[in-house]
């Protein structure tokens, strides 16, 4: 169980990449150009990835800087951006790293932002679900790219797994 998400987090920093290199090919309109997604703008989409992930880590770990809203702002330039995702992809990564079956398999209590009170979940669907999150809004950062004449990225699974993902493929 532990490769698979060691996979997914090499998968969440390859898509990622591929993301954020189609982003900084727009000009800054384009990029702040609303086209629908939940969060709007691939900025704001952006964002509320790092965000999101920022929370997860520091309920997973106890350590980091977690914003207090989901739609929170953290960096206002796509280079800023870019330099505080790739970094956070790192720390994801090295986190699920040092994990072992026993951690994997522990409880942890955490407030949501959204809803008063606690919630105690096991650490292995909770981790399945922040890369599921993460899938999803790269979803919609893809459509924003794609609504903006974009050509479409190939962001699935299989091809991470045939591009870069030897190690997990064999």
């Amino acid at each position: 169980m532990l490769d698979h998400y060691r996979m997914f987090a090499d998968y969440n920093r390859w898509a990622n990449r591929l993301l954020y290199a189609a982003a900084a090919e727009l000009s800054e309109a384009e990029y702040r150009e609303d086209k629908g997604a939940f969060f709007g703008p691939l900025h704001a989409t952006f964002n509320h990835i790092l965000a999101a992930d920022r929370i997860w880590m520091k309920r997973f770990t106890g350590q980091g800087e977690a914003p207090t809203r989901l739609d929170a702002i953290l960096h206002e330039d796509l280079t800023a951006l870019t330099a505080a995702r790739m970094a956070e992809d790192e720390r994801i990564i090295a986190w699920v790293d040092s994990l072992d079956e026993e951690r994997l398999n522990a409880h942890f209590t955490y407030s949501p932002l959204t809803m008063p009170g606690k919630i105690t979940q096991r650490v292995a669907p909770t981790l399945a679900h922040f890369f599921n999150h993460q899938t999803h809004h790269r979803g919609q950062a893809h459509a924003t790219l794609t609504a903006l004449g974009r050509p479409s990225l190939t962001l699935d699974l299989a091809f991470f797994l045939r591009a870069e993902g030897e190690k997990w493929a064999a």
